[in-house]
């Protein structure tokens, strides 16, 4: 057993820990979690924890369904919204088949192989988000409503911010985790907020991610709210938006920052993701609610770049040196932030090993739809699948059952959407408490 592993051990002794959560995602980004007491955690780490992968979307069939949780002891985590006593510790988990090598199908893992190729290749990707998510009032049985938190707007203050400390309540939670927020606001729709945080490691990224969605939920619901990361959850209003931005490393050098321009690596990174946008975009944005978003309020329709320009795909913010990247404006938090960093690294990596050239940056003002510009972003989760089905792209890079499996539930979640009577009820009924 490892040092990090013998350091929990004692922590867990230390902090009077009682319940271990295990915590992983499904083929979609779901969160899952087994609780173990803490008396068992040294046998997590030494042998795994059984559990039944064919009950989780996109693992497993009956036949061959045994799979084991086996925590990473650097991502532990008190949760700090528990008991200060009899304390409950948070692990994310790789997955392991009963031989002990890694389950193929299990996206964590999908991203670690982007990651050590990119490793292989002498880069460093530096990955932050920036989430938008809704406040929602519940009724007096404590049930969602579609009735906002407040009437706030753009980094408006309190009264109209009713949010603010449940905002810091969030921060300084994430803070105790070991997250690293960096701001946080009121945004544009009514009840809605962003939480930045700042640049790590894209497995890290990703870990934080999903446990920040969760303190989210459990924060906002603590104080009487409940909070949506679905991208549409009102129709006229902006939606939420999962911005991520990227950088390369070598040597210690950000390679998005030379001089007055940006690297030739750069660029084609940048140019490898713009040339594969379309055919994972079922990836980044993956309900059909997705597409409500598209083309309005900030949220991009076409496939272009620039400097500072909000209303393209991708854009390089002003910065300083340490801090020049690229942010993708297109994906939503509904994603799976592994399969979404895997796809974006290997995009931008191709990009770099064939040499791609970035096009010249658009200064155009595209919110507003533009007849016959190319090339756009698919108009609906329908045409992203079709996209993603026909992606050699994609079919090199997630295995083939994993693709098959992720194919096979969107199409029947595409079906029902355009067979309901109402789309927007259907996705409200479908995703609104879920997402």
């Amino acid at each position: 057993m490892d040092a990090t592993n013998l350091d929990i051990l004692d922590l867990v002794q230390e902090e009077d820990v009682k319940f271990i959560r295990l915590a992983y995602c499904d083929l979609f980004g779901v969160q899952k979690n087994m609780a173990i007491m803490s008396s068992q955690l040294r046998r997590a780490f030494e042998e795994g924890i059984a559990f039944d992968g064919s009950a989780v979307k996109g693992f497993g069939t009956p036949e061959r369904s045994d799979l084991f949780l086996v925590p990473d002891g650097s991502t532990a985590s008190l949760l700090p919204w528990r008991p200060a006593h009899e304390r409950v510790m948070r692990l994310c988990c790789n997955v392991r088949n009963p031989d002990g090598s890694d389950f193929e199908g299990y996206s964590r893992n999908i991203l670690k192989k982007a990651i050590q190729r990119c490793a292989d290749m002498g880069y460093i990707c530096n990955t932050g988000t920036e989430c938008e998510f809704y406040l929602f009032r519940t009724d007096e049985e404590g049930n969602p409503t579609l009735i906002p938190h407040d009437r706030g707007g753009y980094h408006d203050v309190a009264p109209l911010d009713r949010g603010e400390n449940i905002r810091r309540e969030i921060c300084l939670a994430l803070e105790e985790m070991g997250l690293l927020p960096e701001c946080s606001h009121h945004e544009r729709g009514p009840g809605q907020h962003q939480i930045d945080f700042r640049y790590s490691d894209a497995l890290s990224a990703a870990d934080n991610f999903i446990a920040f969605r969760m303190a989210v939920k459990a924060i906002s619901s603590q104080n009487g709210c409940f909070a949506s990361f679905m991208p549409k959850p009102l129709a006229g209003e902006s939606g939420n938006g999962l911005h991520i931005h990227l950088s390369l490393s070598q040597g210690g050098k950000n390679l998005f920052h030379q001089g007055q321009n940006h690297s030739q690596t750069a660029e084609s990174f940048i140019a490898g993701i713009l040339q594969r946008a379309a055919e994972i975009t079922a990836i980044l944005n993956p309900l059909p609610n997705s597409y409500s978003r598209f083309g309005c309020f900030d949220a991009p329709r076409y496939i272009s770049w620039s400097h500072q320009n909000r209303s393209q795909l991708i854009r390089i913010p002003a910065s300083t040196e340490e801090h020049t990247r690229m942010e993708l404006r297109s994906p939503d938090p509904s994603c799976n932030p592994y399969l979404a960093f895997a796809l974006l690294l290997h995009a931008g990596l191709d990009g770099i090993e064939a040499g791609e050239k970035l096009p010249p940056a658009s200064g155009k003002i595209l919110f507003e739809k533009q007849e016959n510009l190319k090339p756009a972003l698919p108009h609906t989760l329908g045409e992203a699948l079709e996209l993603l089905r026909r992606s050699s792209f994609v079919q090199k890079y997630l295995p083939a059952h994993t693709l098959e499996q992720y194919l096979t539930e969107k199409d029947r979640e595409w079906k029902e959407y355009t067979e309901a009577e109402d789309p927007q009820a259907f996705s409200v009924s479908r995703y609104f408490e879920t997402v």
